[in-house]
């Protein structure tokens, strides 16, 4: 995409720290995902914290944020491991888990594979509360799983069609109008959906399809009224601000959201930080926590 200098609208939820003036990503960064779901879990379960991740990009990267949010709220990353992505088998880990006796996990794994984790920690017995920015939102666990399989498992995430709001609400009726065989409206559908309609505004206003002039009118900051609430494009850096709620599954994997029904709107502060302002700078590039 950058050597062709095309328009790209990345949709799902990642890690954070792309700083590309052809990249507007659009999903939930793991700091806005993370940090919401951290101070809750500290301020209920205690500072001691066990970081399970997947072994790619997104789980070390989110792993490194679990740290840098732990230190700012005076908490400890007691134990820390990755698991493959072809990974299936979780005994090892649990035992690790139950032998580090944490306050809560934080759990960054990903796919259908790491899926029997959560199997596997009901049939153990593991009833160590566990905060993560993957499960449930994107990949509906809580519906495909068994329960009480993610019984306390806490996520921090901008979308899930269960969000009580009378915007949500409505959005969720219509999409299953159209979709009645749909599994599960999740969050990168929903972050789809409203990325159509931000594209949709900046041709409208620009007044035309050309790439350099819809991202210029990009860049100029947007609003924009989607199912989750109303957020806004940040021009300089061309990430979301979301509004982040904290969803916990109970024993029969009932969704209840813990911070309010419009949760907490987050701005997308990491790459201001670092100095990214793409409307001064033209940069195709990745930061990583470490620049913080």
């Amino acid at each position: 995409m950058d050597q062709n200098e095309q328009l790209y609208f990345y949709t799902t939820q990642y890690e954070g720290g792309v700083c590309d003036k052809y990249t507007f990503p659009m999903g939930a960064t793991a700091r806005q995902q993370l940090r919401p779901v951290m101070e809750l879990m500290t301020d209920k379960f205690g500072t001691d914290i066990y970081t399970i991740a997947a072994d790619y990009n997104f789980g070390q990267l989110s792993a490194d944020w679990v740290e840098i949010l732990a230190d700012d709220m005076g908490a400890n990353v007691i134990g820390e491991e990755f698991v493959p992505l072809s990974q299936s088998q979780f005994s090892s880990s649990i035992n690790n888990i139950q032998e580090a006796d944490p306050d809560f996990v934080m759990s960054i794994l990903v796919g259908a594979n790491h899926a029997s984790f959560y199997e596997e920690r009901a049939a153990a017995g593991l009833d160590v509360p566990m905060g993560t920015s993957t499960v449930m939102a994107l990949p509906f666990e809580h519906l495909r799983l068994d329960p009480p399989a993610l019984q306390d498992v806490y996520v921090g995430a901008n979308y899930m069609q269960e969000f009580d709001t009378e915007r949500n609400n409505d959005f969720v009726d219509r999409f299953y109008e159209m979709h009645p065989d749909a599994q599960y409206l999740n969050q990168s559908a929903h972050n789809n959906y409203f990325s159509m309609h931000l594209y949709k505004n900046a041709v409208e206003e620009a007044g035309t399809t050309n790439q350099d002039e819809v991202i210029a009118t990009l860049e100029s900051g947007m609003d924009i009224a989607a199912p989750e609430g109303d957020i806004s494009l940040h021009g300089p850096t061309h990430h979301m601000s979301h509004h982040m709620r904290i969803a916990r599954a109970d024993e029969n994997h009932n969704i209840e959201v813990l911070n309010g029904e419009e949760g907490e709107l987050i701005e997308p502060s990491f790459l201001q930080e670092v100095g990214c302002d793409l409307t001064e700078t033209v940069e195709t590039t990745q930061y990583t926590p470490a620049d913080l």
